[in-house]
């Protein structure tokens, strides 16, 4: 059947099959809501929904895995597990390792990892187009008449989706707004609450024919139930979904400088966080709820940053500004990848200023994923930690009760000899503990594990996992991150708010001034162009919160005596340079 390509035409089409490529975090709750969902387009029948997995060395047992009615995503994943189980009994979910699946489906979602390379700014699509020269050639071989509707929920760097991605279906006789129709619509999901950020969730349904936000949003009305559906062009989504986590990565790094100070001087850095927050207007309960997320404007700084997205996609956002040459020096983004890399080595700092050298001590680190109650350990932040404390001498041991030995990260960085599943192994001979991962299962079993150990002198929470006094009480001597004792002034706070006024401003002018580079190289035409003002109403509907303010000048910021922010003094040096 051929949908009417118009642009103010309805669509009419029929979905009957729906493959999700790729059951990841993000591929696997999509394919069980949208089975779940019944969706019914054009027919009576409602569409099934068929997984396709790669038969590869680490994932090629999700098929299997699936069909049988298990989801493959570990860690505590509230409502998944009865949905797959469900939709597999009666039919409508499957999965296969057979690309050929694809040449009849009406809808494509592609859920396949993105990544930078490791020794370079430049995006790793490798897989990415290894799965898109799979699909592409299935497509050669679609009924006449089809035209599928593909849609990338995977995180891609601004401009991919209209220069890459439709230069590469082009080569295979695949004419996108002819042959097929190609949108994104970038995932927000989090482990351990992956059913209820699909369901809940605000989502952006973009494309690069007019018609295609519309498609989208007919299909995930049915599962994006409480959440609102953000019609847009592809460069636009592309850029707020790694603006999204680019400006998190940023309000990480400038909260991570805050508190270094605070824990040089004994200062409670949560007292400076709320009462920061409530002159911002964006409080939440994230300094008394480790299991909170933190949408503040001055977030929780931990051991470090980690999870795939936080990492690279700020890289992933002015990738195509460094390809060209210019000047990125003063970029609050990419600085603020150095604040936060530094921290797991802070974290050690804080520990010693405690304890003494750790040169020769048995250390635990407790937590291996990188997100409470989860499995991920991508990026993890513990996994360094570990190194860097052997690098020092010490015996370490790494301890995760979902995290699977033979996980892909423990190999890579080989830590996986040092892991394990048991608690009680990790504590036994350990002189002190480091709280990596917020898992409830330590909180809720704190006074079990120290009773598991022989010869624990302390405890380092490198999460926000305990309350001091209680650990004290039960006489271990504890270190934390942001947790001096002594009171704030009000010089202080002023300086912190003030402070990140100056650096959410150079972050909007940084912002603005990649808009403005995007749509003069590669906006193709009037409906593709990006508006600054669009991202900002974009990102706002961000559930982690992403306030993106106007561009304009930087007030004159005053330092603290004689600390000043890093963040904040490449804010004033961007902007004197844009404006003089």
């Amino acid at each position: 059947m051929n949908i009417n390509l118009t642009r103010d035409r309805q669509f009419d089409w029929k979905v009957e099959k729906i493959a999700v490529i790729g059951p990841g975090i993000v591929g696997m709750p999509m394919a069980a809501l949208l089975a779940k969902a019944r969706i019914k387009i054009g027919s009576e029948e409602a569409a099934r929904v068929v997984v396709i997995q790669r038969n590869s060395k680490n994932s090629g047992w999700k098929v299997e895995a699936i069909n049988s009615g298990r989801s493959v995503i570990g860690g505590i994943e509230p409502g998944l597990d009865a949905v797959v189980e469900k939709e597999v009994t009666e039919g409508i979910l499957s999965a296969s390792h057979d690309y050929q699946h694809l040449a009849d489906a009406d809808v494509i979602l592609v859920c396949i990892q993105t990544d930078k390379k490791e020794d370079s700014f430049e995006p790793d699509y490798g897989p990415m187009f290894g799965g898109l020269t799979t699909l592409a050639k299935a497509l050669q071989q679609k009924p006449p008449g089809k035209i599928p509707l593909i849609i990338f929920e995977s995180t891609l760097a601004p401009s991919t989706m209209d220069t890459l991605f439709r230069d590469h279906f082009a080569s295979y006789g695949l004419v996108e707004g002819e042959d097929i129709l190609l949108g994104n619509s970038p995932n927000r999901v989090m482990p351990g609450r992956l059913v209820e950020r699909v369901t809940e969730s605000d989502k952006l349904a973009a494309g690069l024919h007019p018609e295609t936000p519309r498609m989208i949003r007919a299909i995930y009305q049915n599962i994006v139930k409480s959440g609102d559906l953000h019609l847009t062009n592809s460069m636009s989504a592309e850029v707020t979904k790694t603006l999204e986590n680019a400006y998190r990565d940023v309000r990480i790094a400038y909260s991570s400088e805050i508190v270094r100070y605070c824990d040089e001087h004994n200062i409670d850095f949560y007292t400076v966080r709320d009462k920061v927050n409530e002159k911002l207007a964006q409080t939440d309960t994230a300094s008394k709820d480790p299991n909170a997320v933190p949408s503040g404007g001055i977030l929780v700084p931990m051991i470090g940053v980690g999870g795939h997205c936080l990492p690279k996609d700020g890289i992933l956002l002015l990738w195509r500004k460094i390809e060209r040459g210019y000047d990125v020096s003063n970029s609050l983004i990419l600085k603020s990848r150095e604040i936060n890399n530094a921290s797991p080595a802070e974290s050690i700092k804080l520990a010693e200023r405690k304890f003494g050298s750790l040169a020769g001590k048995k250390v635990a680190v407790l937590g291996a994923a990188y997100r409470f109650n989860s499995e991920d350990t991508r990026n993890s932040p513990s996994i360094v930690l570990a190194k860097q404390l052997q690098e020092k001498g010490c015996g370490v041991v790494i301890q995760d009760p979902y995290v699977k030995p033979d996980d892909q990260n423990l190999v890579k960085f080989g830590v996986d000899s040092i892991f394990t599943n048991s608690v009680e192994e990790a504590v036994q001979d350990a002189d002190i503990l480091f709280f990596g991962t917020a898992h409830r299962l330590y909180m809720e079993n704190i006074k079990s594990i120290l009773s598991e150990g022989k010869q624990i002198n302390g405890l380092v929470d490198g999460c926000n996992l305990f309350v001091q006094e209680e650990i004290e009480a039960l006489g271990y001597a504890y270190a934390g991150i942001g947790r001096g004792k002594e009171i704030p002034s009000e010089d202080f706070i002023q300086f912190v708010y003030e402070g990140f006024l100056a650096m959410e401003k150079g972050l909007a002018n940084e912002v603005n001034a990649l808009v403005g580079f995007l749509n003069d190289h590669y906006a193709k035409d009037e409906f593709n162009r990006v508006q600054f003002e669009t991202v900002q109403a974009l990102a706002a509907s961000c559930n982690t919160g992403c306030v993106i303010v106007d561009a304009g000048p930087i007030a004159e910021t005053v330092s603290y005596q004689g600390f000043t922010s890093t963040l904040v003094e490449c804010a004033k040096r961007q902007y004197e340079l844009v404006a003089g």
